[in-house]
C-alpha cells in the first residue's frame, strides 16, 4: 500500500493491559487498528480510545487462525502505510491448556510475522511481546532453529510442541523462546522490504494477566523474583509501552532481529544475586 507518506497505520493485537498502554502511546496522529478475539473487550477499548481522540478501527481477530490474521492485514493495508504491528495477544499458564498456548502464543506470532511481512515496507516495524520466561528457557540449537524457520503451516506438528508432552508452564516457556527466535529469523525477510522485527520480553507486569499469575500457584515465587531484582518493583504496562515506542521510532533504526529484556533486572537478579563476592 503506497509509501510511508500515506497515513501511518499502527496495529495492536491483544487488548490487555499492555496492549491498551501501547495503543495509547503510539496512536496519536496515526490510524490505530485494534485486534482482539473477544468482542466485548475490543468494543470497550475502541470506544475508550475514540473518546480520547484516537482514530480507531476495531477488528475482531483470532490470531491462532491464519485466515483471521489475513483479514486483519487486509484491513490495515486498506487504511494506509504500515508503520508498526505490535503483537501482544497471548495466553499465560493460568489461563489456558498447553494446546491453546501453542496455538495462540506460537502459531499466532508466526502468522502475524508472516502475514504482516507481506505488506511491510520501508520503515515498517513488528514488535512481538515474548517474555522473560523465554530468556530463562534454554533450548538445543537445532530446536531453536526449527522454531525459527519451520513454515508456519508445519510448525504445530513439531514433536517438541505435542501438547500431550507439555504442562502449561513448560508450554509457555517454550512458546516465548520460540517467539524470540522466530523474530530473529523474520528480520531477514522483513529487512528485504525495508522493515524491522524485534521482540520485547517483559518481566512481571501489573496487568490482569500478571495479577492472575501472582494470585496463582507460582505467586510466591514471583514475589521472590521481584524482591531479587534490581528494580525491586512490579512492572507497569507503561514501562513496556515506552520500550515499544523507542523500538518503533527512527532512533532504533539499527535494531532488528533481536530481543529486548524489560524485566527490572529480574533475570540478572536470579542469576547473580546469590553469587559470592568477587
Amino acid at each position: 500500500m503506497g509509501t510511508i507518506s500515506a497515513r501511518e497505520v499502527v496495529v495492536v493485537t491483544g487488548m490487555g493491559g499492555m496492549g491498551i498502554a501501547i495503543a495509547r502511546r503510539l496512536g496519536p496522529g496515526r490510524v490505530l487498528v485494534l485486534a482482539e478475539v473477544f468482542d466485548d473487550a475490543l468494543d470497550r477499548v475502541a470506544e475508550q480510545l475514540r473518546g480520547e481522540g484516537h482514530d480507531v478501527h476495531a477488528v475482531q481477530t483470532d490470531v491462532s487462525d491464519v485466515q483471521s490474521v489475513r483479514a486483519l492485514v487486509a484491513t490495515a493495508d486498506s487504511l494506509g502505510a504500515l508503520r508498526a504491528v505490535v503483537h501482544t495477544a497471548g495466553l499465560s499458564p493460568v489461563q489456558a491448556s498447553p494446546e491453546r498456548i501453542v496455538a495462540v502464543d506460537i502459531m499466532g506470532t508466526a502468522y502475524v510475522l508472516d502475514e504482516f511481512g507481506k505488506i511491510a515496507q520501508n520503515g515498517s516495524v513488528a514488535v512481538c511481546i515474548a517474555s522473560m520466561a523465554g530468556t530463562m528457557t534454554p533450548l538445543p540449537p537445532e530446536l531453536e532453529r526449527a522454531f525459527a524457520t519451520t513454515p508456519a503451516s508445519k510448525l504445530a506438528s513439531l514433536p517438541a510442541l505435542d501438547p500431550a508432552n507439555l504442562d502449561p508452564s513448560a508450554a509457555y516457556g517454550i512458546a516465548k523462546r520460540a517467539n524470540q527466535v522466530r523474530v530473529e529469523a523474520a528480520s531477514v525477510e522483513w529487512g528485504a522490504r525495508g522493515g524491522r522485527t524485534v521482540s520485547i520480553s517483559p518481566g512481571i507486569i501489573s496487568t490482569p494477566m500478571g495479577q492472575s499469575e501472582l494470585a496463582g500457584p507460582s505467586g510466591e515465587v514471583m514475589l521472590n523474583m521481584i524482591a531479587a531484582s534490581g528494580a525491586k518493583r512490579i512492572g507497569a504496562p507503561d514501562d513496556i509501552a515506552a520500550a515499544v515506542a523507542f523500538l518503533v521510532s527512527h532512533d532504533a533504526s539499527f535494531i532488528t532481529g533481536t530481543d529486548l529484556l524489560v524485566d527490572g533486572g529480574t533475570v540478572a537478579g536470579l542469576r547473580y544475586a546469590a553469587s559470592p563476592a568477587m
